[in-house]
């Protein structure tokens, strides 16, 4: 079979590959475990100079990686130019902190000595998809890769441009070879190597489906999962909010630099009915101020959704919620049909019931549902399968700290949008998943927690 890549503005093939067949996967997952073999025994001060030079290698290749990105999934260059930056950035993080993340804890007990060290389990797994190509898979990958683990990149089918390309830049940056290997397999293969006894955990960002039937698979195996799945985060603004600032924020945190395709991408926007009206005039302005296009044009600043799939889904739950009594504010249409365009989209009077307040609307959808205070803002904030992140737009930085105690959610932003950075824990509830990434907590999501009592 066939994996093909095809740039989302043009709807031209860019690239294909092969699947590999059941004994070059086999190949691969043996060269990932001889690697580990001697990588696990590395000490960090190497481990860090060569994650250092994968940072570099980043950088001085990011006109180059950027065009991969924005060519395969249709984001801006310029959004694709900070993903490269904030992938150095996170492997920047890793080499300075890795070491003390993962240094022994003395823990005082009734023993001569007894403490806590952290030790690598192994080949870790890394189902990835394809919205953030480069950056969902190096958040997995420096944190594992400074354990003292190995990793094997099953990436989406559409992004193997980006697989080869991630590989590449672990290669040139010296690391030895088999630390990190891209898999060029499809989703037919990935059980197979769930099951493998060489693959020791599974990390999984994707959608609910792929997520319950990877977990499946890696639970039957008694295996090591973190899920990072879907999301359809509330963006709460209250009466006493910064119109402005919370307008502006809402776009950005809708559009997250690629067309609303983001797991933390607002998605239920919930406004106080006394600035509900004056909210949505304001969001009017600025969405139908939006420049839509060609991602390679910096001007842009909405690029195309990843396929035609995507646009017939977001248009197909825009429909149907406007039947059900939704208003159209703004957008709601299909863009450039050269290529795969949704219009920037505004709905007022959402209720439960509709798709955009039920579902997760993955492109540019903007729901807004009115409330009268923020008990309501809570309750419908959690009304909903999924609990990735949330935003609080308010004044009252006392009530919304006590409103986070109630919303059910992996993180809550009080007056920004919903953002990962490697130093703070990233990760769900609910539906949308398990485990966390980044920070210390996520370089410990994948080593065996060693206890060493001495008497």
């Amino acid at each position: 079979m066939a994996l093909r890549s095809i740039n989302p503005a043009n709807k031209q093939l860019i690239h294909e590959v092969q699947e590999l067949t059941a004994t070059q996967l086999d190949q691969t997952i043996a060269a990932a475990q001889a690697a580990f073999a001697t990588w696990k025994s590395v000490d960090f001060k190497t481990r860090s100079r060569l994650m250092s030079q994968v940072a570099m290698e980043l950088r001085k290749h990011k006109d180059k990686y950027a065009a991969v990105i924005t060519s395969e999934v249709g984001k801006t260059l310029v959004a694709s130019l900070a993903e490269v930056e904030k992938c150095a950035g996170c492997c920047e993080y890793y080499a300075a902190n890795a070491a003390e993340f993962l240094s022994a804890k003395a823990t005082p007990t009734d023993a001569s000595e007894s403490f806590v060290r952290f030790d690598p389990i192994g080949v870790v797994l890394a189902v990835m998809p394809w919205n953030f190509p480069f950056w969902q898979v190096f958040r997995f990958a420096a944190p594992a890769i400074m354990a003292g683990n190995v990793g094997l990149l099953k990436h989406a089918s559409n992004v193997q441009l980006s697989g080869e390309a991630i590989e590449e830049v672990f290669v040139n940056a010296g690391l030895p070879q088999g630390v990190f290997l891209n898999l060029a397999i499809g989703s037919s293969k990935v059980e197979a190597a769930i099951r493998d006894p060489r693959i020791k955990a599974v990390t999984l960002t994707g959608s609910e489906y792929a997520g319950s039937q990877v977990a499946k698979v890696a639970g039957e195996e008694i295996k090591k999962t973190v899920l990072e799945l879907g999301g359809s985060d509330p963006f709460i603004v209250l009466e006493d909010a910064n119109l402005d600032e919370a307008v502006a924020s809402a776009l950005s945190a809708r559009m997250q630099m690629n067309a609303g395709q983001s797991c933390i991408a607002a998605k239920r926007f919930i406004v106080h009915e006394s600035i509900v009206r004056a909210f949505t005039d304001k969001l009017k302005v600025g969405l139908e101020a939006l420049v839509v296009g060609d991602p390679t044009d910096s001007k842009t600043q909405v690029g195309p959704l990843a396929n035609e799939q995507m646009v017939a889904d977001v248009e197909a739950q825009v429909t149907k919620s406007i039947a059900a009594g939704a208003k159209l504010v703004a957008g709601g249409k299909r863009g450039d049909p050269t290529g795969c365009y949704y219009l920037p989209t505004i709905l007022s009077d959402v209720k439960k019931g509709m798709p955009v307040y039920d579902q997760e609307v993955f492109g540019p959808g903007m729901p807004i549902i009115s409330v009268k205070n923020h008990q309501e803002a809570i309750q419908v904030a959690n009304d909903s399968d999924y609990g990735l992140g949330a935003t609080i737009f308010t004044e009252n930085i006392e009530l919304a700290k006590q409103m986070a105690i109630h919303i059910e959610s992996g993180s809550v932003f009080i007056n920004n949008q919903v953002k990962s950075d490697a130093r703070l824990p990233f990760g769900g509830v609910k539906k949308s998943g398990y485990g966390r990434e980044l920070s210390d907590f996520g370089i410990r999501e994948f080593v065996n927690i060693k206890t060493v009592w001495i008497k």
